[in-house]
């Protein structure tokens, strides 16, 4: 039988060695059965249940013992030596970790299991000042072991600097000062807009979840410990510190550091070529200037075809302008990009 679904399988488009997988087979002992010519499946397996098998009575016995108010937290690493100690056996430490597999018990049984955190909700941005992101970064200093703090929040959808300062300590009274001067300088009104960044004190600090309460922004959080929830942020910070220009040793003085910061934040909104925006720079795309260029670019290449066709094996290169930008999308959305 194991075969005559395998050959189905296979008819149907499977590979052989994945259909042979789901049955607990291998491809080579199929294709040695048809070799031998029997086509079928030659395993033989136990005729007899093994003598030392636990009847339904021990069975019983045994959950119903880890099941006990005295031993429902502990594992069966920590229960067979306390009933050695009451001078009783009732299985070994394998068969219990078995038996409650089985039983679909075989979870953490004590307080110390760990939270569990739900992938933060996905926020699509369909143009600019909907969803930003903003995180800190160590900016390194002449005194080992202290650092200067760069604060910056990014447009999702347009990948434009909105706010960026370095101070000397982190506070979230400076998180909450810098996103209304960003406000300010967007000229936008924050009520509705999406914050997003990790669990780190000034993002979840008084001052700061005051000041986005009072605004009306919707506060978003990555998962403890999970960078990836904040990619843009992330992605950001990599580009700041690749930059040839970044100093090799630390930055002499705070003041160096905001000078430092503020030449990296005109490079990169107002000449820096994109490369998730078909690359334009974050200002055009922010402005809206950028489905021009695209369609510029587009016409270029258009006419470069028509001019040479036998140069062009493929399409021309796409021009279009990128859509919505989505923030920590789920599964499905991840593939289809």
């Amino acid at each position: 039988m194991s075969l005559v679904l395998i050959e189905e399988a296979v008819r149907g488009g499977a590979r052989l060695s994945m259909a042979c997988q789901e049955l607990g087979l291998s491809a080579r002992t199929v294709q040695r059965w048809r070799a031998e010519g029997g086509g079928e499946d030659s395993r033989t397996g136990p005729k007899n249940p093994p003598p030392n098998k636990l009847t339904q009575a021990e069975r019983h016995q045994v959950l119903s013992l880890l099941d006990s108010p005295e031993l429902c937290d502990l594992t069966p690493h920590q229960v067979v030596p306390r009933l050695a100690d009451d001078g009783l056996y009732v299985a070994s430490e394998s068969t219990m970790y078995r038996l409650l597999r089985e039983a679909e018990q075989l979870a953490h049984r004590d307080r110390s299991r760990p939270a569990r955190h739900q992938r933060p909700q996905a926020w699509a941005a369909t143009g600019p000042c909907q969803v930003w992101s903003w995180d800190i970064t160590y900016l390194p200093t002449p005194i080992k072991g202290q650092f200067f703090y760069l604060y910056m929040i990014l447009d999702v959808w347009s990948r434009k600097i909105v706010g960026a300062e370095v101070f000397a300590e982190e506070s979230s009274d400076h998180a909450a000062r810098l996103f209304e001067r960003a406000c300010l300088a967007e000229g936008i009104d924050p009520e509705g807009i999406v914050l997003h960044s990790d669990n780190g004190g000034p993002m979840k600090g008084a001052s700061m979840l005051a000041t986005l309460q009072r605004l009306g922004v919707v506060a978003s959080f990555s998962r403890p410990r999970v960078s990836d929830d904040n990619p843009f942020s992330e992605a950001l910070f990599r580009t700041l510190k690749y930059r040839p220009e970044y100093p090799d040793g630390p930055f002499a003085s705070l003041e160096a550091a905001r000078t430092w910061v503020a030449g990296f934040v005109v490079w990169y909104n107002t000449e820096h070529l994109h490369s998730a925006l078909r690359f334009v720079t974050p200002t055009d795309r922010h402005a809206g200037r950028d489905v021009e260029i695209l369609a510029k670019r587009e016409r270029v290449y258009s006419n470069a075809r028509r001019q040479r066709p036998e140069r062009w094996s493929r399409s021309c290169r796409n021009w279009t302008p990128v859509g919505t930008v989505t923030l920590n999308p789920d599964s499905r959305e991840r593939r289809a990009a």
